[in-house]
């Protein structure tokens, strides 16, 4: 995942994060004010309904209290419960098996809870629903003054049965405004969040944004620091880094730069002694024959060095186009098979290797490079691997395809993501080859140079099913003229 992705993915948790967040509360703290706020209203408006019915059924009472003489009848009864029967509520008295009632049934309302209270001679209250209605029930007992002064239980149970509709209508409004209130917080929570989000995720775009600046190689990428809270600290640690890394990477290039000029250089300068030398050594190999032992040995020791650090020379030359963008292809129509025959023929390596080229593939190519991939490639296996070497030639319409591979060892999967670097040794112990340690990575770069539609050739290295090693070669049927070198692995 690239650094923009992850700040982009990291923005959106960020954002849904702040919003259930703020939600959360704006619900919680919602639901647990207006709870609260309910239930204590609640208690309120009862509360005093309940206490003003009993005091006005208290008033009520003074005025037939206390009972003169028991028995009462039914006329009494009667009467008593239509005295205590106002507009508010209705009243039921009862004296043994004698029921006196106003409006209600008392078989319909008072429970039995309430009854076992008031036969115990206690006031007691009780709120109860029927039939859809909201009561209010409240019952007591009349007392009897005796001749010596005291009172006792009269045994006449008075109860007062009053509606509590008008209360339940305000607890319901009440509860309504609740509901209200809470969809109002939750809908402010959200707006709080947005803005809340906006606000810290602003820095983390733009965060995201130079990352992937920086990544692409904008360097002098930096944030514009606002503040001094942790994000402005994040942005700060930002610039510094991204500061850092510009020096750094400017020094790297710097030193990668002058070793590139200087390798140039001394290369340069090496191919005028290079080309004495070899003069020289082309007059030993000719005496070499006739020259007396250790004489002839050294003559042509001396010979194959120069020859060796000719080749070299050359490389490194070729590697210093590669760095300098000044490679150019110079391209011809070729016959495919007839040059890849040229060049076994050309290093005696035609009765060693077994072919398989389709003649008439013809392709636009540079042929000179094609020739030293192929020297390469062939090279490497006789060097590295074990014989027999095999060199086959595939045609697709816009490409084609040469494969070399050879029946030794295979390569090392540790090897195969190195394979074409510079001077890489799969044996660190090695320190001596007879190659310059630039051939597969001058190969590579010489299949890059051929493009086709914007997309360069390649050179793939692999292992076969017998566990020989095999290189791939894919090049375009008709190169572009437009070269982009990328540098030398």
């Amino acid at each position: 995942m690239t650094p923009w992705h992850w700040a982009w993915a990291m923005a959106l948790g960020l954002r849904v994060r702040l919003l259930l967040a703020f939600a959360l509360l704006g619900v919680t703290t919602t639901a647990v004010v207006a709870s609260g706020s309910y239930f204590q209203a609640r208690t309120v408006i009862l509360q005093q309904a309940q206490d003003a019915a009993v005091a006005s059924l208290t008033d009520e009472l003074s005025k037939v209290y206390p009972i003169v003489s028991l028995p009462p009848n039914q006329e009494e009864l009667d009467m008593l419960a239509q005295r205590l029967s106002d507009r508010e509520g209705d009243a039921v008295v009862r004296y043994g098996d004698l029921w006196a009632q106003s409006v209600v049934n008392e078989s319909d309302v008072l429970t039995p809870e309430l009854r076992q209270e008031v036969a115990g001679g206690r006031i007691a209250w009780q709120r109860v629903d029927r039939h859809g209605k909201h009561l209010l029930l409240i019952g007591t007992q009349l007392r009897f003054d005796r001749s010596d002064g005291t009172s006792v239980p009269s045994g006449v149970e008075v109860y007062s049965v009053r509606s509590l509709d008008s209360e339940q209508q305000s607890i319901d409004r009440l509860a309504m405004l609740a509901w209200v209130t809470g969809g109002l917080s939750l809908i402010l929570a959200v707006l709080l969040a947005l803005l809340a989000a906006r606000g810290v995720l602003r820095p983390v775009r733009e965060l995201g944004r130079a990352a992937r600046r920086l990544g692409e190689g904008d360097l002098s990428t930096r944030l514009t620091v606002r503040g001094v809270d942790e994000l402005a600290d994040v942005a700060r640690t930002f610039n510094d880094t991204a500061g850092t890394l510009e020096r750094q990477v400017g020094e790297l290039r710097r030193m990668e730069a002058d070793a590139r000029r200087f390798v140039a250089d001394v290369s340069h300068e090496l191919r005028t002694p290079l080309a004495a030398m070899t003069a020289v050594t082309d007059v030993l190999d000719e005496e070499a024959d006739r020259l007396p032992g250790d004489a002839g040995q050294a003559a042509r020791l001396v010979s194959q060095e120069t020859q060796n650090l000719t080749q070299l020379v050359n490389d490194l030359i070729e590697v210093s186009r590669f760095d300098s963008g000044t490679a150019r292809l110079a391209l011809d129509d070729v016959d495919v098979a007839a040059a890849v025959n040229a060049t076994l023929r050309l290093r005696r390596w035609a009765d060693r290797v077994e072919t398989d080229l389709p003649s008439g593939v013809i392709a636009r190519l540079d042929p000179r490079r094609l020739d030293v991939i192929v020297a390469n490639l062939v090279g490497n296996a006789f060097r590295h691997g074990h014989e027999p070497v095999s060199v086959r030639l595939r045609a697709e319409p816009d490409w084609i395809t040469i494969e070399v591979a050879d029946h030794g060892p295979g390569l090392d999967p540790e090897v195969l993501p190195h394979v074409f670097d510079r001077f890489y040794k799969a044996d660190t112990a090695r320190t001596r080859s007879e190659g310059s340690g630039l051939g597969l990575a001058i190969a590579w770069e010489n299949a890059r140079l051929h493009r086709h539609a914007g997309q360069p050739g390649s050179l793939v290295a692999g292992n076969t099913p017998d566990c020989g090693a095999v290189f791939t070669l894919r090049l375009p049927r008709v190169a572009s003229e437009t070269v982009d070198a990328g540098g030398v692995r």
